[in-house]
């Protein structure tokens, strides 16, 4: 209903916000942009407080103009909450865990996929394309399936096997190709090329839409904190939407004026075995290097450059934040640690965040009264890990 256009961040180029958008011709990703001051004459946070249970409560944030063409399983407002046991172990009062793992298709990949399906339904998009390392393929193709669009897929044949069924029970064109993801994206672009326009690209950040249902995790995050924010989030960073979504998210909550103060330090944690993102941090760089023989279990985050790697660094930097990557092996002792003390499988994406959390409080970068919030990005039972 606000939306006005969509916006380059690199250039600064204004497109068309009702036609079908990939990149802008720079290259660089687009994100969309509202009528702030519209909507806060329109509505206030009691408003939302007082709507369902999902997150379509924020349909004034959110791009589909339309109900009529909103694609819903219910997803959204996944609970927050302390890790009372766990925390203090590792020397945080305040430990908070947002569970995504409660979506459905299992993944926070459900919120990105029914706002990005709804506005393809809406801009008349009959087929999408993408590549993934599973759950966001499995999340897409559920959604496509609801909205009767198509759905080709395709995704390396180590994403977890779950994944796999869950495209095929959607009934998409699944594709199953040696290596990572990368080359998953250089089939999906073959496959386009050969359409003739008939198929429409819905890589990472290769559409607009799919970032706006992932910031909708900050805004959850902010109104169940009351309006207000966490010191630190810490986000497992692989393509990096959903950093950049929560980052974008509090922006807007915050020039609306439902926000106040400074914003939360932002951390993008990644794995030893594919961390391009960490390594640009650490050498001041705006753009990454692509990661050479990328390998981690936390297979989420397997992804050696990622396209949103400028507007990743620059959330970092804006909020004061930090990247840090882990080793697998911590990670898994981390992931039965927090089972053990809270009863929660995490998923491998999810504990990285775990890991950090322990590395950054060791570091003295966390103090033990900072309120840390940390996502769970999915249901750690989607995962085949060898835990014995």
């Amino acid at each position: 209903m606000f939306l006005t256009f969509l916006e380059c961040p690199r250039c600064g180029a204004q497109h068309d916000a009702d036609q079908p958008q990939n990149l802008c011709t720079c290259g660089s990703p687009l994100l969309a942009r509202y009528d702030l001051p519209a909507i806060a004459n329109a509505v206030e946070p009691g408003d939302v407080e007082r709507r369902g249970a999902d997150l379509w409560r924020y349909r004034e944030l959110l791009p589909v103009r339309s109900a009529e063409h909103v694609t819903t399983l219910g997803e959204g407002w996944t609970p927050l909450w302390p890790a009372a046991r766990y925390g203090p172990a590792i020397g945080l009062n305040r430990l908070l865990v947002k569970d995504e793992g409660l979506l459905p298709t299992g993944a926070f990949k459900a919120r990105g996929a029914a706002v990005g399906v709804s506005r393809a339904r809406e801009l008349g998009i009959r087929h999408v394309a993408m590549p993934t390392n599973g759950n966001a393929g499995a999340a897409w193709a559920t959604y496509a399936a609801r909205a009767g669009l198509a759905a080709t897929i395709a995704m390396p044949y180590g994403a977890p096997v779950i994944t796999r069924q869950e495209c095929l029970v959607a009934g998409a064109d699944l594709h199953l190709v040696e290596g990572v993801i990368s080359d998953a994206g250089r089939l999906i672009a073959s496959l386009i090329a050969d359409a003739d326009g008939a198929i429409f690209d819905v890589s990472t950040l290769k559409e607009p839409y799919r970032i706006e249902g992932k910031k909708t995790m900050g805004l959850e995050i902010a109104e169940q904190l009351g309006w207000r924010t966490p010191d630190v989030i810490l986000y497992p960073t692989g393509g990096g939407v959903g950093l950049i979504g929560i980052h974008k998210a509090l922006l807007e909550l915050r020039t609306l004026g439902w926000l106040q103060g400074e914003l939360p330090r932002l951390v993008a944690v990644q794995s030893t075995g594919c961390a391009p993102v960490v390594k640009a941090y650490d050498a001041g760089l705006r753009q990454v290097e692509a990661w050479p023989d990328a390998s981690t279990v936390a297979f989420g985050i397997n992804v050696p450059k990622p396209l949103g790697d400028e507007l990743i660094l620059d959330a970092i930097a804006e909020s004061g934040g930090t990247a840090i990557a882990v080793d697998d092996a911590d990670m898994l002792a981390d992931l039965r640690e927090f089972g053990r003390l809270e009863g929660l499988m995490l998923c491998p994406e999810g504990a990285t965040c775990l890991t950090a959390a322990r590395l950054l409080r060791e570091r003295g970068w966390l103090g033990a009264d900072d309120e840390v919030v940390l996502l769970n990005t999915g249901a750690g039972v989607k995962y085949p890990l060898d835990l014995a």
